[in-house]
């Protein structure tokens, strides 16, 4: 069963960074599926589940509201140290970070693999629909996911090296975990550029339709 972050790195909490070898960062555009993903993979890890939103919250890390993106927008340099400090204090080996701003918060250094999950912008566009995205927030979050700025943020961040992008299109949620941790165990490759949904839209005549900001 993996465990959820809680407020825990005062001078009862040992600093064992060391022994927190693999601090998996599960991104992607909203809607994508990342916490689905990131808490059953926490789980078959027996990891720390750590949402970013939720921190921010819990921390009292939201200074503001973008009221054209209906979004909140966080104290990332706040979010890094608490991050940190999660990251230097927690016993176990592993723990799972959940958040599509996760490249702008976690430290280079402290990140040992970066999946970037992806979705079909048709596909990802009903999704979003239900989960009740409209206006501004839905045409910026798809257009987003169309121009891989969740992959370029990842690699800009992180590099090559750990960054690895995952189709989750018509996949279960269980298929996408099982393709993680095989590539965690090394028996399935890390690839990133797997997708090209601007040359998709185009060649299906849909680009026009998706793309509007």
């Amino acid at each position: 069963m993996s465990k959820v972050y809680h407020k825990c790195f005062g001078v009862c909490c040992l600093r064992l960074m060391s022994m927190a070898k693999q601090v998996v960062l599960i991104t992607g555009t909203p809607c994508v599926g990342k916490t689905s993903v990131a808490r059953l993979l926490a789980d078959r890890l027996n990891a720390l589940y750590v949402n970013l939103t939720e921190l921010a919250l819990k921390e009292n890390l939201v200074i503001g509201m973008d009221e054209k993106r209906n979004t909140v927008i966080v104290d990332e340099q706040r979010m890094r140290r608490i991050i940190r400090k999660i990251v230097e204090n927690y016993v176990e080996q592993t723990i799972v970070i959940d958040g599509h701003y996760a490249a702008g918060v976690v430290p280079k250094k402290l990140a040992t693999h970066v999946f970037v999950l992806r979705r079909d912008p048709v596909e990802l566009k009903r999704f979003m629909e239900k989960a009740g995205f409209t206006g501004n927030k839905l045409w910026e979050n798809l257009a987003a996911e169309i121009l891989d700025v969740c992959l370029v943020d990842a690699l800009r961040a992180y590099g090559s090296g750990k960054v690895c992008e995952i189709d989750a299109t018509g996949k279960s949620v269980q298929d996408v975990v099982a393709e993680i941790l095989e590539i965690m165990k090394g028996s399935r490759g890390c690839h990133v550029g797997v997708v090209d949904w601007l040359g998709k839209l185009e060649r299906e005549g849909l680009l026009e339709e998706y793309l509007r900001v």
